[in-house]
C-alpha cells in the first residue's frame, strides 16, 4: 500500500486567475483588487474585480489583522467603503470570539477525561481517595 502524495494532486485553476494589485494610505487602510485574467495573462472582462480592505486593530495582545471584502465597482468606491467593511469584519470578529467564550464555558468536565491535573482529572488511579 502506496502513501498518496496531495501536493501531486494540486492543480491550478486556470479559469480562475486574477493579477493582484495593492493600494495603501500608508496610514491605515491597504486594498487589494484582484483583476481577473485569462490563462495568458490578458483581462478577461467577463468576470468582475474583487475587493479586499485590509488593516491592523491594536488589542492588549497585540496587533489584530483584519482582512474584509468588499462590494465595490471601483478603487475609489473600494476606499469609501473600507470603513464599513471593516466595522463589519470587527462586529463579526467579536461576535464568533463571543461564541467561542460560551462554548468553552458550558463544556462539563468529567472525572477521569483529564482537564484537570492532566490523566484522571487529578485522582488518583481508580478514581478513588485515598488517605494516609
Amino acid at each position: 500500500m502506496t502513501e498518496e502524495n496531495p501536493i501531486a494532486e494540486m492543480k491550478a485553476d486556470l479559469d480562475n486567475l486574477y493579477r493582484e494589485e495593492s493600494f495603501t494610505d500608508l496610514k491605515v487602510a491597504q486594498i487589494r483588487r484582484l483583476v481577473p485574467v485569462r490563462a495568458d495573462g490578458s483581462p478577461d472582462p467577463a468576470r468582475s474585480e474583487i475587493y479586499i480592505g485590509e488593516t491592523q486593530l491594536m488589542s492588549p495582545r497585540g496587533p489584530v489583522p483584519i482582512h474584509c471584502p468588499i462590494e465595490a465597482e471601483s478603487l475609489q468606491d473600494a476606499f469609501d467603503k473600507f470603513p464599513e467593511a471593516v466595522n463589519a469584519a470587527v462586529e463579526k470578529l467579536i461576535e464568533e470570539a463571543k461564541e467561542i467564550q460560551r462554548q468553552e464555558a458550558s463544556r462539563i468536565v468529567v472525572p477521569g477525561q483529564g482537564g484537570f491535573g492532566g490523566p484522571g482529572g487529578g485522582m488518583p488511579p481508580g478514581g478513588k481517595i485515598t488517605l494516609r
